[in-house]
């Protein structure tokens, strides 16, 4: 943020971190995920679901065309949401440390699983990639923003 000539005219309480308007810890588990993680978990998740059309296709995963391609992004959907929401993360997510928790008041201090629903919603937003790339303050994107969810470390 811009400095002030002003002294103690910095950033308020509200946005000292990211999570903090929340209610999450600034570091440490249940903290906001950083980007290089949730970048390496997204790639994991691709790369699986390129695996798993390539062998519905029967073709390799450098062949590419429309029945691939098709199949690829269908794989991604339907791993990404039911994964997240009924495990509350992705493979990626989990080899990479991080979980998908919703933001709601009364959602046990942000333990419980987003909800299929939520999952679906998350999902279908991140196959569209541009709600991906529009975040917050909070490091919460259009998709994680729309289905109440935020990505947070293990």
């Amino acid at each position: 943020m811009a400095s002030s000539p002003r002294p103690g005219t910095g950033p308020t309480e509200e946005f000292r971190f990211p999570g903090n308007r929340l209610g999450l810890p600034e570091e440490g588990p249940g903290s906001v995920s950083g980007w290089g993680r949730r970048v390496l978990a997204l790639f994991l998740d691709w790369l699986i679901a390129g695996l798993v059309a390539s062998a519905i296709t029967s073709q390799p995963l450098w062949a590419g065309g429309n029945d691939y391609s098709i199949a690829q992004l269908v794989t991604f959907f339907a791993m990404t949401a039911i994964l997240t929401g009924l495990a509350g993360a992705t493979i990626g997510h989990r080899v990479c440390g991080l979980r998908v928790v919703p933001v709601r008041p009364g959602s046990a201090g942000y333990t419980a699983q987003p909800g299929l629903l939520a999952g679906v919603i998350r999902a279908f937003l991140l196959c569209l990639l541009i709600p991906a790339v529009v975040y917050d303050r909070d490091r919460r994107g259009l998709h994680d923003r729309a289905a109440s969810t935020v990505v947070v470390r293990r």
